[in-house]
């Protein structure tokens, strides 16, 4: 977290904060209501930030670390999104949950295939290697997942769309890719969609499992797959950025 000082106030510019970051900033009680309604409604820039999502404009600033701050003691949070899995799935075993996060990590790098050909297909090479990249991540995380079960087959453990709450796998989002005309920011918010969804599964699972194991496990997964929402938010701002300039 740094401190950004505008030598003119009235040159000032800002780029609006993910929720991510206004969720760190918010735990760590440096940004007001009144900062975050100024950013989201008049591009006005708050006086904290996080470094990693900031972007420099055209302007004069000071910018000020002032050390390393560690965020309050308090459970990982989820978004309302989240509830949706309340009730609606109920994991009696490590096994089980093994089992349902290779479905997770499945359709995930499926659904990354399918946008890396959408980008493909129009040009967009950059954004299509930054696909086939995440969807090597979730296979790579498929495979761990395996590792753990080492010879045990849990074919017969692997969750049916029709458990889930909105009958689909948490990682395959509410809309697709569409086809090759669609836009590099659509497709990446089609991918940070599905990543989201992920997240708060196991992060719901972290949560409410009453098995220990289970929360562990769930918790390390859900910091992974939020390493993928990170990179995804990061590229969104940046093509926004570059769209404003």
């Amino acid at each position: 977290m740094v401190e950004v000082i505008t030598p003119n106030p009235a040159v000032r510019y800002g780029i609006g904060l993910t929720e991510k970051e206004k969720e760190v900033l918010k735990q760590l009680g440096k940004i007001t209501r009144h900062e975050i309604e100024a950013t989201e409604v008049n591009d006005m820039p708050p006086r904290y930030r996080l470094a990693c999502q900031s972007f420099i404009r055209d302007e004069d600033i000071m910018v000020a670390f002032g050390g390393d701050e560690t965020l309050p003691a308090r459970k990982p949070a989820m978004s309302i999104a989240a509830g949706i899995f309340a009730g609606g799935i109920k994991i009696g075993s490590v096994d089980e949950f093994l089992a349902y996060a290779i479905k997770v990590e499945d359709e995930a790098a499926i659904h990354f295939d399918d946008l890396a050909e959408a980008m493909a297909g129009c040009g967009n090479d950059e954004v299509a290697d930054l696909f086939r990249k995440l969807s090597t991540y979730s296979r790579l995380h498929r495979d761990e997942v395996k590792a753990l079960l080492g010879d045990q087959d849990v074919t017969a453990l692997l969750p049916k769309e029709h458990v889930w709450p909105d009958l689909v796998t948490p990682s395959r989002p509410r809309y697709g890719p569409g086809n090759a005309r669609l836009s590099r920011v659509d497709a990446m918010r089609a991918a940070l969609d599905g990543e989201k969804l992920g997240s708060e599964f196991y992060h719901h699972i972290a949560a409410t499992s009453p098995d220990k194991e289970i929360r562990g496990i769930a918790g390390d997964f859900a910091k992974e797959e939020q390493t993928h929402v990170a990179i995804l938010e990061q590229w969104i701002e940046r093509e926004t950025a570059l769209a404003e300039a």
